[in-house]
């Protein structure tokens, strides 16, 4: 096995010269460097990691929290162009990722603790925000680099970077007003997450601001999965009233309310309009196409990354605790029918 002694000997340099080579030392010359690196390519050396981790107390590693099991994370495009952001800004700052999930929030917190504690990883990517979390809790009271994406009501100095998805999910709703629809039905996800909670209250605010009524059994709750879309449409399209315009929570779960529309024998957007989020690629190839608002979710990514890097290496230049990332919705056919405009 090639060692950095033989390195050393080949390139006519100290055992000490490589190494401050592969620490990418500032003190080491372009020339010696590229010199070094080539010598050590041609004899197929790679530098132990973990040995090199222990003396620099670095790994060059981050830990990506999944919010749910792998197998239904993937089923759902927002979370595949969120981990590109992450990974395309990771990549290039020399950072490798290990991707970690739970089935519960006590094994969330046990697996996390297992990585922080153990030093496996210089930090902590949480990709969705419960209210009142134990996880985001303990890795403050560490202070741990962490950026969440997503909204906490903890008064922690976790980084975190998110949309306006209360503003975002007023948007959405006062288009629908504005298309002429009164009875606006919102189908929501898991109320023990922040960004349900923020479009709800947008939601309700659009409504309020009408003076529209918010009708609870318009108000559906599930998860983030094309079947919660499809059981709400079992509820909502047999009520004696029903709304005549739907928010829904998420693109994969407006999948799921398209398909049960049309079981139903329901038609989009002749019987019922809908606005939905993230605005991932298939949104456009749904039939009809879907109007979504885009939150922006590949910088979302990039930018969690960008600021836990910058904050693990503790860049002086470093301020913001919180960066918003803009959105925009994006009108297709679902949502448009040829209404009277409400005018008030």
């Amino acid at each position: 096995m090639v060692t950095i002694k033989d390195i050393a000997k080949a390139a006519g340099v100290s055992p000490s010269t490589v190494s401050r080579v592969i620490s990418n030392h500032d003190r080491i010359s372009s020339a010696t460097s590229s010199k070094v690196k080539r010598i050590m390519e041609e004899m197929g050396y790679h530098p132990n990691i973990m040995a090199k981790s222990l003396v620099s107390k670095t790994t060059k590693t981050l830990a990506i929290m999944l919010p749910r099991p792998a197998e239904e994370l993937f089923k759902d495009f927002f979370f595949g162009e969120l981990l590109r952001g992450i990974l395309t800004h990771s990549t290039i700052a020399g950072y490798d990722m290990l991707l970690t999930a739970a089935t519960s929030p006590m094994d969330e917190k046990e697996t996390v603790s297992r990585l922080v504690f153990g030093r496996r990883v210089d930090g902590v990517i949480l990709l969705s925000s419960r209210v009142s979390d134990p996880l985001i809790s303990m890795l403050d009271k560490q202070q741990f680099p962490t950026v969440l994406i997503g909204r906490t009501d903890e008064q922690a100095g976790i980084l975190s970077v998110d949309n306006d998805n209360e503003q975002a999910a007023y948007d959405a709703t006062k288009h629908l007003i504005l298309q002429g629809h009164e009875r606006i039905g919102f189908v929501s996800g898991p109320p023990n997450l922040t960004v349900s909670l923020d479009r709800m209250a947008g939601y309700r605010r659009a409504l309020q601001e009408q003076g529209l009524e918010l009708r609870s059994e318009w108000v559906v709750e599930g998860e983030y999965l094309q079947h919660s879309g499809y059981r709400a449409m079992t509820f909502l399209m047999n009520l004696q009233e029903r709304p005549s315009a739907l928010v829904v929570i998420d693109d994969a779960v407006a999948f799921g309310v398209l398909h049960g529309l049309t079981e139903l024998g329901f038609a989009v957007p002749e019987d019922i309009c809908i606005v939905s989020f993230n605005n991932i690629a298939l949104s456009e190839l749904a039939s009809p196409p879907i109007s979504s608002i885009d939150i922006g979710t590949y910088q979302l990514g990039y930018t969690a990354s960008q600021m836990l890097i910058r904050r693990i290496v503790d860049q002086p230049s470093v301020h913001q605790n919180r960066v918003i990332i803009p959105h925009r919705l994006i009108v297709r056919e679902s949502s448009l029918l040829s209404l009277p405009k409400r005018v008030k």
